[in-house]
Parts: C-alpha cells; sequence; structure tokens
C-alpha cells in the first residue's frame, strides 16, 4: 500500500436488509480513516441513505452496479433480484482487491436465501470468495475487543462438523492461523485449540477426539514452531483468553466460538477471512430483515470491521 490512507471496498450487501443504512450511517467516520470505494447499484444507495435519516455529507466513490431495483422489492423480504444485488457486488470487489484497485475488502451482510435464489451455489461470502480466489477452503475469523476466534468449521451441521474434528484439519487450521497472524504483524500468535467434549473429554470417558486428534495436531504444530495450547475445557478457554492468556482460541464449529463473541461484546464484533490473497473483514451480523428499511440499525460493527480492515492492511495486529 503506497497510499496515505487505506483505499478499502465496501459492499453494500442485501439491498433488502439493513447493509445500505449501516453503511450510510458509518460513512462520516470511515471516511476519516480511509478511503472508501462502496460497490453496489445507485438506487441501493440512495435508499441507504434514505432510510439513514440523516443529513448525508460524504462523497465516497460508488463502483456502481448496473442493476435495476427489483419489481418485487420490499424490505425484510427474500428476493432472486436482492441476492444478484449481493453476489456482483461480492465479485466486483474481489476482483477489485486482486487487481490491486482496492486493499482490501468489507462486506454488509448478504442472505443465504435470496443469493440461492439468484442461482449461486455458494453458502456464504466465505465459499464465494474461495471460488473467486481460485482456493480450495478459507476460514473465518471472528474478532471483538479482547477476544478473537478462528473456527475449524462454519457452515456444517453439527454432526458433519464433530467428523470434521481431524489432525489434519486442525494441524492446517493452526498453521493458517499462524501463517495469517505473522502476515498481519503478530510473528509469534500464542494459539489455544478449544476441546470438543465436555471437561476435555475426561481421559476419554466423554469422547476420544482430545486424545485422538486434538492433542496429536497440537503436539506437531509446536513441533513446527507454532506456539500451541491445547486442547482446553471450551467452558474455560475463552475467560482464558479474555485474561491475555491467548491471542486467538480455535473454536471447533460454529457456535462454539460465534456464542462467545457475541457474548462478549455483540456490537464491535467483527469477521476477517484466513486464507485468501487479500483482506476481507465483515460485519458479524445478517441483514435485520425484521428491521429493515425503518432507520433504527446500529452500525457500530460496520465501523469495527473496516477499522479492522484498516488495521490488517497496515499490518499492526496486536
Amino acid at each position: 500500500m503506497s497510499r496515505s490512507k487505506p483505499r478499502i471496498g465496501i459492499t453494500l450487501g442485501d439491498p433488502a436488509g439493513i447493509g445500505p443504512e449501516i453503511l450510510i450511517k458509518a460513512l462520516p467516520v470511515i471516511t476519516e480513516r480511509c478511503e472508501p470505494v462502496v460497490f453496489g447499484p445507485r438506487w441501493a444507495f440512495d435508499d441507504g441513505v434514505e432510510v439513514a435519516g440523516e443529513e448525508f455529507k460524504c462523497d465516497p466513490e460508488l463502483a456502481e452496479l448496473d442493476i435495476r431495483r427489483p419489481n418485487d422489492f420490499v424490505y425484510g423480504q427474500i428476493s432472486a433480484g436482492n441476492g444478484e444485488v449481493a453476489i456482483q457486488a461480492v465479485h466486483a470487489a474481489a476482483h477489485a482487491c486482486l487487481d490491486g484497485t482496492v486493499d482490501a475488502m468489507m462486506t454488509c451482510p448478504l442472505n443465504k436465501e435470496a443469493i440461492h435464489a439468484a442461482g449461486s451455489s455458494h453458502i456464504g461470502h466465505q465459499e464465494m470468495l474461495a471460488s473467486i480466489a481460485d482456493i480450495p477452503s478459507a476460514a473465518t475469523m471472528l474478532m471483538t475487543p479482547g477476544l478473537r476466534v478462528v473456527h475449524l468449521s462454519t457452515h456444517k451441521s453439527l454432526g458433519n462438523a464433530v467428523e470434521f474434528v481431524t489432525k489434519a484439519n486442525v494441524l492446517a487450521k493452526l498453521e493458517l492461523t499462524h501463517s495469517s497472524f505473522s502476515a498481519w504483524g503478530l510473528k509469534a500468535p500464542r494459539i489455544a485449540v478449544a476441546a470438543l467434549n465436555p471437561h476435555g473429554g475426561e481421559g476419554g470417558l466423554l469422547g476420544r477426539e482430545e486424545i485422538d486428534e486434538l492433542t496429536p495436531a497440537v503436539a506437531e504444530a509446536r513441533e513446527k514452531g507454532i506456539d500451541a495450547y491445547g486442547p482446553l475445557p471450551a467452558d474455560s478457554i475463552f475467560n482464558r483468553a479474555i485474561d491475555g492468556e491467548f491471542d486467538v482460541v480455535i473454536a471447533l464449529y460454529h457456535d462454539q466460538g460465534h456464542i462467545a463473541i457475541k457474548v462478549h461484546n455483540l456490537h464491535e464484533s467483527v469477521s476477517a477471512t484466513l486464507g485468501l490473497p487479500f483482506i476481507r473483514t465483515s460485519v458479524d451480523h445478517g441483514t435485520a430483515y425484521d428491521i429493515a428499511g425503518r432507520g433504527v440499525a446500529n452500525a457500530r460493527s460496520t465501523i469495527a470491521a473496516v477499522d479492522a480492515a484498516i488495521t490488517l492492511v497496515k499490518g499492526e495486529l496486536q
């Protein structure tokens, strides 16, 4: 990055949700910290201005998508047309990252049912971005002040998530977490691995995953110079990280990590994607169809997600 301020691409997300509104509310703050480039159709941006209900004085660059407002557009309702808006915005911003037009991207929320209605086979942003970047997989990290969590898996049923807890998968996630944090400025991250079973399995009485998969993965990671710990019981590991003992926790399935983050500090929580050839962060909430169009959405996560992108672009993770 050679610019005085990072140039951050921001997608509007599903226009029937709160994405345009929270972006408009966040722009007066984030334009002081970066050069935002907004990816989406003009009508969705203008709708965000109207819903936010504030005198709008910012003039961000708009990478306008030529998509007409869907005939069936209604706030808070699933629509293939709205899904297509979200998909095209993600593709445009990702390609801008790949060609260096922007330094990073931050995504406002999309709706999984809407993008499926629009023909996407992907579950969400992470899978879509991995496909665009032509990489086999990526990983989700949630961050909120005082706690970071990388997920071994996210969009899997609980049964499938348990089957995914293998030595090879855990070791790969430890290596990816270590390399990503090192690239972002934290050269020797302390990485703790959560246990899968209650009380860490009680020596095999409550499950053998800790013995057969997790402990060997942590041991091999340490042999490779990674500062890894665990497996540690999930009912205490997050508090230990909050107290400063670890820089990041690897959670073994979606809710194990998401609940910890959102209980600790929901409104300032954001996500980042590990493994991509560019930086991508996101708000850590959905489209909030129940309040879309009402002007009451909270933009704190939007600001935090842009701040996170700026931190990672500068390599200043601490």
